[in-house]
């Protein structure tokens, strides 16, 4: 048997189990083995270990039957036992209820008794007390204090308790009768006070946080207490103010008092919030009126800036003091101590922020028209200067004399971001100092400044003066400045609207000032586009005059109608050539000066301008069938000019043109079928047939005939 549990290991494993026992049987091995193969030697020891393992799970059988019945009865024995401990619990928590019964029924007694005899001692101590005050009463009526609590120092602290009573009982007391023992009480009264604030003093220079929360929870009661109140104030202030920066100081000074008045006073919000308003009203407005005050007259921009960057810091540190606990409403405390201070500075505030931006703006301006050795001209306003805009927008005509500037735009960025900038700072300091219930309308007295002052006096006042430097569009060699103009003044428009969306809106947002300010900004808008519109206007038809001058003065007749029809050696005419550089340099000055849709539409105006040129320039002259050849290589050369604006209408144009020149060359006998040509096919017939009688040709009978 012990053999048989050797082969048993952990963990069991059956196949493993059988192998080890076949390899401890003799005869059990492979036939390849030390020893031979015995299946029945093998097969014995199978049965006899077989037989082993029934015997050993017998013995075991019986050892787990025999553990069972021993589990079972201890079972049985623990239950027994638990049972018997419920039953002495229950027992034990019977007495203990009985027990807190008789307690409570014990501690009611004492109550009782003690209520009784507090009935008895209450009066019996208020007795001895008013004895006492009686005794205390009578040497203040014998004129001598006898008593250890007046003469010892160190009872100072009971001494104020009785002061305090007798000067109570004295108020009461007829004048007439006591009046010299009052007399005595209330000088009593005022020593000891005295005395007390003195020892908090000497307790503060000392630091000794104990023995100030002492003598303030003595004085409590004395009127001289919001006197103790004040030197602490007082004292905690010494030596606070050594930084530059007084904002700075006044915050750590109130986060130190902060942290202690806490430990000395009963009532510590109502004692910081006196600190905090003695801050404000003594020091901070003293310092802010110094600041103020020497520039307030004599410097506006400096005495501006110095108010912003005050009330910014002020308003900073209240909101700093915000975390401390000042009482019930701290957010209305702070606000009337910051308004007490700067009520009479903000009070005209705007006044002095639209003064000093007017001027400001007026001297930005002149000393940029300065810098230009330009004596700004005057623009008439009113009835007469209406009429003329009114008859210049409908006839396209110059009014006036043209004006020279040289090239001058008189248009500046530098001067437009100086005028922005100050409009900033104003629109920063408007939403700083205002009043919210003024800030829209002062926010909009700011906007119209900048209206008058960058739209109208620099902007609008450009546009004027380059309408005016516009040459007739018969002027020749005529210098074309206007879309300089255009593209400066596009761009600056730019950064006034940007300004507009970024600094104002916020201000006017949710007023009836919004709208106000959108329809003015609209009608600037609208003026200006008007003006723009019609220069661009006049200076397309300058580039078109300049256009008709060239091909006038290069164009020969001779060109179309050669004397030698075979020696015709050139591509395309001289005049075909300036009109085509002239005209792709306009191009790009177009589109240099503008942007978006508006580029597209002023190419499309002067590409419909430039057709009607080349259109009524060719029905000028007679051409030969060597003549015809040259138009159509012009006309191509123009075509691809065209090309450049890259707008489809106008290239149609110019295909069309080049078609109809076709019919200058075409054979007589071909005329018809041309002509009902695609490209040709939709025209008018007049038009048609004034392109065939511009033919040398025209008049023999043979072409008449296949046109007819």
């Amino acid at each position: 048997m012990a053999t048989t549990a050797e082969l048993f290991e952990e963990p069991f494993v059956a196949d493993e189990y059988i192998e080890r026992l076949v390899w401890r049987t003799p005869g059990g091995g492979s036939r390849g083995g030390p020893e031979a193969f015995d299946p029945k030697r093998l097969l014995e020891e199978f049965v006899n270990h077989i037989q082993e393992l029934q015997i050993m799970d017998e013995r075991i059988q019986r050892k787990v039957e025999k553990l069972e019945q021993q589990c079972q009865k201890e079972a049985k024995e623990f239950a027994k036992k638990v049972q018997e401990l419920q039953k002495s619990n229950q027992v034990a928590f019977q007495h203990f209820q009985e027990l807190d019964e008789h307690i409570s029924y014990v501690a009611t007694k004492v109550c009782h008794l003690g209520d009784q005899l507090e009935g008895v001692n209450t009066p019996r101590q208020r007795a001895v007390e008013a004895q006492k005050l009686m005794k205390y009463f009578n040497e203040f009526l014998d004129g001598e204090l006898k008593s250890d609590v007046f003469t010892n120092s160190e009872k100072i602290k009971e001494a104020a308790d009785i002061i305090q009573k007798l000067h109570l009982i004295a108020q009461e007391l007829p004048f007439d009768r006591f009046s010299e023992v009052k007399s005595k009480i209330a000088s009593k009264y005022h020593d000891l006070e005295c005395q007390l604030i003195q020892e908090f003093t000497s307790a503060q220079r000392r630091g000794e946080i104990s023995r100030m929360r002492e003598v303030a929870a003595v004085l409590l009661h004395f009127k001289g207490y919001s006197h103790c109140v004040d030197v602490y104030i007082k004292q905690c202030q010494e030596g606070a103010y050594l930084r530059n920066d007084i904002f700075e100081d006044a915050a750590i000074l109130c986060q130190r008092v902060n942290k202690q008045v806490g430990d000395i006073f009963s009532n510590p919000e109502t004692v910081l919030a006196k600190l905090i308003q003695n801050v404000f009203e003594i020091k901070l407005q003293s310092f802010v009126k110094d600041q103020l005050e020497e520039c307030r007259k004599s410097d506006a921009e400096q005495y501006l800036k110095n108010l912003y960057d005050l009330y910014t810091r002020t308003t900073n540190l209240s909101s700093k003091l915000m975390e401390f606990n000042l009482g019930t409403d701290k957010q209305t405390f702070l606000s009337k101590l910051i308004k007490s201070i700067f009520i009479s500075y903000l009070e005209n505030y705007i006044e002095v922020e639209t003064g000093y931006l007017k001027s400001r703006s007026a001297m930005i301006l002149q000393r940029y028209y300065d810098s230009k050795n330009h004596q700004k001209r005057s623009i008439g306003t009113g009835g007469i200067q209406d009429l003329k805009e009114k008859i210049r927008q409908r006839t396209n005509l110059p009014l006036g004399p043209s004006i020279d500037t040289h090239g001058e735009t008189f248009l500046s960025q530098e001067v437009v971001v100086n005028l922005l900038q100050e409009t900033k700072q104003a629109f920063e300091r408007c939403h700083r100092l205002s009043d919210p219930s003024d800030l829209p309308r002062n926010a909009f007295r700011i906007f119209t400044i900048l209206v008058e002052f960058l739209c109208i006096e620099h902007i609008d006042y450009a546009l004027e003066t380059g309408l005016a430097g516009i040459p007739s569009s018969d002027s020749r060699n005529a210098n074309l400045y206007f879309l300089d103009v255009v593209q400066q003044a596009n761009t600056i428009f730019h950064l006034f609207d940007k300004q507009f969306n970024d600094h104002l809106m916020p201000l006017i947002s949710s007023s009836p000032k919004l709208s106000e300010c959108l329809q003015k900004k609209k009608e600037i808008i609208e003026q200006m586009e008007t003006k723009l519109d019609n220069g661009i206007d006049r200076t397309l038809n300058c580039m078109i005059g300049q256009m008709k001058h060239i091909l006038t003065a290069e164009q020969k007749k001779t060109d179309f109608k050669p004397e030698d029809e075979n020696n015709v050696l050139i591509q395309y005419t001289n005049a075909c050539v300036k009109v085509c550089a002239y005209v792709r340099k306009q191009v790009e000055k177009i589109k240099n000066s503008m942007d978006g849709k508006n580029v597209d539409t002023v190419l499309m105006e002067l590409g419909v301008r430039f057709h009607r040129l080349i259109y009524e320039h060719l029905q000028q002259y007679s051409y030969s069938c060597g003549g015809g050849m040259l138009a159509i290589c012009d006309v191509a050369e123009y075509r691809k000019c065209a090309k450049d604006f890259k707008i489809p209408l106008v290239l149609q144009l110019f295909d069309t043109l080049h078609a109809l020149c076709n019919l200058l060359v075409v054979a007589p006998d071909n005329l018809k079928q041309v002509c009902s040509g695609e490209q040709l096919a939709n025209l008018d017939k007049n038009i048609l047939h004034s392109f065939v009688q511009l033919r040398a040709d025209y008049r023999s009978a043979r072409l008449a005939r296949h046109f007819s």
